[in-house]
């Protein structure tokens, strides 16, 4: 699941990896905004409200959400930086030990929550941080499933819903193999928005029972799917 790339995985791999990542970012997300009041994935939001920011001159604001977006980007381009350092070094189980750097930065940062808030500045450094490590989540299964995964944000997956909804309505008897590969495409992109809902609906409930212990119980599931992958790639180099 997380040491092939590309056309080298299949259908039910891509569909369970996308479930996982896919709940755990809803969760998060659903905490950031619900506790906090920002989204630390929905970077289309965050970009509207910096515009109204800037527009209405609330200009401490509008910094914060470019410094959300800023975040983001940047979880991303370490995340292509350090992708590239390990396939220069034949690194194998690269995605896996970046999934695994992840899901240990969340519990530390649910563990470093618990200790600080509520409060201005550990509330806006939770949001931050959480942006940080979704775009380092985000650019891990892109690049893994190559463009075919998005597990932060739903508006792209929807709209490759209504296609494939289409596609299916309008195939023919003679298309059969265009028909199948839509209704595969279509079967990860709801599976994938399905587990973001489900994940935000768990990651609310969960927080409201332990607090933010629950952001390092969503890192933990990250450690725990990257592991295995983890040690099987050390022992396949070895």
């Amino acid at each position: 699941m997380l040491l092939r790339e590309g056309d080298a995985r299949d259908d039910v791999v891509d569909r369970w990896l996308a479930a996982m990542l896919a709940a755990a970012a809803g969760a998060l997300n659903a905490i950031a905004f619900s506790v906090f009041g920002f989204f630390s994935a929905n970077m289309t939001g965050n970009v509207s409200a910096l515009s109204i920011g800037v527009a209405t001159g609330r200009i401490s604001t509008a910094v914060f959400y470019f410094g959300i977006i800023l975040a983001f980007v940047l979880g991303a381009a370490l995340r292509t930086l350090v992708l590239a350092y390990g396939r220069q070094h034949g690194l194998r189980g690269i995605y896996a030990l970046c999934l695994a750097a992840e899901g240990t930065g969340i519990v530390l940062l649910g563990l470093w929550a618990r200790a600080w808030l509520p409060g201005h500045v550990a509330s806006a450094v939770t949001v931050v941080a959480l942006a940080f490590l979704l775009g380092f989540q985000n650019a891990i299964v892109t690049r893994i499933s190559d463009a075919r995964i998005r597990t932060t944000h739903v508006s792209g997956m929807l709209t490759d819903i209504g296609i494939g909804v289409a596609l299916l309505a309008t195939s023919r008897a003679q298309w059969v193999h265009k028909s199948d590969s839509a209704r595969t495409r279509l079967a990860l992109h709801l599976g994938t928005v399905g587990a973001f809902l489900a994940g935000g609906v768990v990651g609310l409930l969960g927080y409201q029972v332990v607090g933010a212990y629950f952001i390092s119980v969503c890192g933990l599931l990250l450690v725990a799917i990257a592991g295995p992958y983890v040690l099987r790639a050390g022992a396949v180099s070895n």
